[in-house]
């Protein structure tokens, strides 16, 4: 069994260096080389002069007692977390908080619902030492497998969003190796979660036209839904949307804000249609949807497309993707319509390349002849 006994050492001023002295030898955490001494930044006059010399000497002894019996404890539990440098020994979830509170808008909400499976699943009493790549494994398969708790209002997740909360955590452990929290870079070595393909809603032109056509008592909805279908803005942004991001000069209309989703800035060029459903210019400060709910935009906005007899099942961000099939359509390139709806990454524009595909095949196949 390893003891740990306190040493002495002498150092200059007539004073000795206390540290600690640990046999057999225990494994360094970050090199895995044998050590032996923990020197404790403390040191005892050989001969105290003055009361306030023994006083010094009396409680550094008590001090130095105190971190001997805690290291016999860490040693006999296999624990050696003491031996690291602050950072490496520092603890997780306050650095994982940190990042969190950087973000802002439905981006910070999702962080923090991927902070909390992760406390769930690991705890709240994690350093870095603790952070390895068979934990984020186990914390990939934690997400594809949560079991729906009723009590503590977890539910099953799917693919896409398991990715999404598995993404965020490897984000901070990205920024973690960046700022030497970690010795290597974790993110290149655990099991990614992949995209799962989902089908997306989508309205026909034939389809808008007829729900522009269909009067609906909630003007509010219907400006802010079809606004939406020719800028592909989310509801987020939509709602958000002030007069002051909204700006004309010579004919030309532009709307600048920061999305909701990803924070990043989009400068976002709008048509003279779009910009007619905003309606008479208000302060700069003031809403451009004033009085848009989301239950508006969710179960009204059904009753309206029941009254168009629209059955397909559609949700307002359904009028993105609307947006976004018919500018393909339309001959819009893939890397112009990805700037145009703010994704990062044109990969995340190329699905809806897909539903065009598929589109122009149904189409190849509505011309026959009787030959």
């Amino acid at each position: 069994m390893t003891k740990v006994k306190i040493r002495t050492k002498p150092m200059s001023g007539n004073r000795q260096s206390l540290y600690l002295d640990i046999y057999p030898p225990v494994p360094h955490p970050e090199t895995g080389q044998p050590v032996r001494r923990e020197y404790l930044k403390l040191f005892l006059f050989d001969k105290p002069k003055t009361e306030l010399d023994r006083e010094h000497n009396r409680e550094t002894k008590g001090l130095a007692e105190n971190i001997k019996a805690k290291r016999q404890l860490e040693i006999q539990a296999g624990n050696y977390g003491f031996l690291a440098s602050k950072k490496k020994a520092a603890e997780f979830i306050p650095y994982f908080e940190q990042q969190a509170q950087k973000r802002t808008g439905n981006t910070l909400k999702c962080w923090s619902v991927s902070l909390d499976h992760f406390k769930n699943f690991a705890g709240d009493n994690l350093t870095f030492l603790d952070i390895t790549e068979t934990l984020i494994n186990d914390f990939r398969e934690y997400l594809l497998r949560l079991e729906p708790k009723l009590n503590l209002r977890v539910k099953r997740l799917s693919q896409n969003t398991a990715r999404h909360y598995y993404q965020v955590v490897k984000t901070v452990l990205k920024e973690a190796y960046k700022e030497g929290y970690l010795d290597k870079d974790l993110t290149v070595r655990v099991q990614p979660i992949k995209t799962k393909e989902t089908s997306k809603n989508f309205l026909t032109l034939e389809e808008l036209q007829k729900l522009a056509s269909t009067d609906f008592y909630m003007p509010v909805l219907k400006n802010a839904a079809l606004f939406s279908a020719l800028t592909g803005l989310r509801y987020g942004d939509i709602k958000k949307l002030s007069w002051g991001e909204v700006q004309e000069s010579g004919g030309k209309y532009i709307i600048h804000i920061r999305q909701e989703k990803t924070a990043d800035n989009l400068a976002l060029p709008i048509s003279k249609q779009a910009y007619e459903l905003l309606g008479e210019r208000g302060e700069d400060r003031a809403p451009v949807f004033a009085g848009l709910t989301y239950f508006h935009a969710s179960v009204k906005l059904k009753e309206w497309l029941l009254t168009a007899g629209i059955t397909k099942p559609i949700t307002f961000h359904s009028f993105r993707h609307t947006y976004a099939t018919l500018q393909l359509s339309a001959g819009t390139d893939l890397f112009t319509l990805s700037k145009m709806l703010g994704h990062r990454s044109i990969s995340m524009t190329q699905v809806y390349a897909k539903i065009v595909d598929k589109l122009k095949e149904d189409a190849a196949d509505r011309i026959k002849l009787d030959i």
